[in-house]
């Protein structure tokens, strides 16, 4: 794999956010402090363990059976060695992105169409990925109405053992994510983004996808960045499930 991306400048960066309709500067980018629903914590919660059941995620098949470690990525987490551990959210959780809109930064990718990545479509096949442009991009997904979400599931493109940079991931109300934005995944270690520093890790993408932990959070949009990748800089997905449930 080649070297991590070339950076942007802050005029580039700058651009970017502004060609990509983001015009909420006072965004509330914390991170989500509500208890996970991990299995570790079924007794310290108070969410009845009868109430919860394990997500099934379907999942495609693999394109490779090892994890290299790129030593020039940085904070790059280290593989486990096994499948991923079972992740537990109330019954009645399903898919609810499945067919849902999706509107981009670019709205013209150079290979596939926006729909592709709510279609259920997550095999590593030749026509089963849309590109986007270099630089800064975003996919948003409309949910068209309020759920409580309890994880997001994100496939860039496993085909070959790549990093993407600059990944976050956040929910908020409306489709400019100026109301209740809250901030789910951030990787971004040096602002290159410009949404401030992530604390979370690099990580190798797979056929299990990157699962992350909403922790029950309420919204309607889910938008999801990212800035080039260790082979190129250009910005990919296969697909985007977002577990949850309709807000009672």
């Amino acid at each position: 794999m080649k070297g991590p991306k070339r950076k942007l400048t802050t005029t580039a960066v700058v651009v970017l956010i502004i060609t990509s309709g983001i015009h909420c500067f006072d965004q509330d980018a914390s991170r989500v402090k509500t208890p996970s629903l991990s299995e570790e914590q079924f007794g310290a919660g108070n969410i009845p363990t009868s109430q919860l059941v394990p997500l099934n995620i379907r999942l495609p098949k693999p394109t490779f059976t090892t994890w290299p470690h790129d030593s020039q990525v940085p904070n790059l987490e280290k593989p486990s060695g096994r499948p991923r551990s079972p992740f537990w959210v109330r019954v009645g959780t399903k898919n609810v992105a499945l067919g849902k809109r999706v509107y981009s930064s670019d709205s013209g990718p150079i290979i596939g169409e926006l729909e592709m990545i709510t279609d259920g479509d997550k095999e590593a096949a030749d026509r089963s990925y849309i590109e986007l442009e270099p630089g800064v991009q975003h996919v948003t997904i409309d949910l068209e109405d309020k759920y409580e979400i309890y994880a997001i599931a994100v496939w860039h493109n496993y085909r070959q053992q790549r990093v993407y940079f600059d990944v976050i991931v956040q929910v908020a109300d409306d489709p400019d994510f100026c109301e209740n934005v809250r901030t789910l995944f951030n990787n971004d270690h040096d602002n290159s983004g410009g949404f401030g520093i992530g604390q979370d890790m690099h990580y190798v993408e797979t056929h299990e996808g990157k699962l992350i932990d909403a922790k029950g959070i309420r919204g309607r949009y889910v938008r999801l960045y990212s800035n080039g990748n260790t082979s190129n800089d250009l910005n990919h997905y296969i697909e985007v499930e977002v577990y949850g449930r309709p807000v009672k």
